[in-house]
């Protein structure tokens, strides 16, 4: 079985690509042997794709993280697949279902765009201690449940000992939710940290915490503009804008995608 690894701006996966409908396997227990950072290929997360449909162009695809867990939502996840349809069928745009919902994606030169879908936000959900400083997070649902911190100095902040925390928080039992730790760049930038759920580490980027930080932070007025940069650790931006048809309802997060290498599982 062949395979691509594959990364959206640093959040990393294996992608199969192509399976067909009698091409099932224990995807969980797969995605924790291949995802293993030294003993398996290594990667955020194990995206299984699936063409259903030719014209119009339209795809299934799972993404299961690093410990086997399914994401409802992963942008990345979702640009890599598109990236990976356009490549091996000339696919420029195409509908993307994952967990049950339909995503627009479009393929340019240079950036893979997706869709995702803007739910419940609600300020001030839970407060944390973030360098001994009692801290507010919002929550909003970018298709997966996000917290969003506004900080000074993202670099100043133990991402994964304050991610881990917030993530098991009481209040959002039983089931967690992905933290982003979010500072101000500008008028149309912010810079992000995003300890991510799933993989249970920080992540190099996240497609729908970045979706999750411009609601956030245009909300509180740290924002305003078309188009938001977010930049991530890895530096490789993402941008967010909302989407022509429903700019309240869906946003656009679009950005660069890399295939490292390819190889056959054995």
């Amino acid at each position: 079985m062949r395979f691509r690894k594959i990364h959206g701006a640093g959040n990393d996966f294996v992608l199969l690509s192509d399976l067909g409908p009698d091409d099932d396997n224990e995807w969980p227990k797969e995605a924790v042997r291949l995802c293993a950072r030294r003993t398996g290929v290594g990667a955020d997360g194990l995206v299984i794709s699936r063409l259903i449909q030719h014209s119009p162009a339209v795809l299934e695809v799972a993404c299961f993280n690093a410990d086997g867990s399914i994401a409802t939502m992963c942008g990345n996840a979702l640009r890599c697949s598109a990236w990976a349809a356009h490549r091996d069928h000339g696919f420029q745009q195409m509908s993307l279902h994952m967990a049950g919902v339909a995503h627009e994606a479009v393929v340019s030169d240079d950036s893979v765009w997706v869709t995702a879908d803007v739910g419940a936000v609600h300020p001030r959900r839970l407060q944390a201690l973030i360098n001994g400083r009692p801290t507010w997070f919002d929550s909003a649902h970018t298709g997966t449940e996000h917290v969003v911190a506004i900080v000074d100095d993202v670099d100043a902040i133990d991402a994964v000992t304050v991610g881990r925390l917030v993530r098991h928080h009481a209040d959002l039992v039983p089931l967690g939710t992905n933290v982003n730790f979010v500072q101000s760049a500008g008028r149309q930038a912010l810079k992000i940290r995003t300890y991510e759920r799933g993989v249970e580490a920080e992540t190099l980027s996240c497609g729908s915490g970045a979706v999750a930080a411009v609601v956030v932070a245009t909300m509180r007025g740290l924002v305003a503009g078309r188009a938001v940069t977010v930049h991530n650790l890895a530096g490789q931006p993402l941008t967010v804008r909302p989407h022509d048809a429903w700019p309240t309802r869906t946003h656009w997060v679009g950005g660069p995608v890399t295939n490292t290498f390819e190889g056959v599982l054995a």
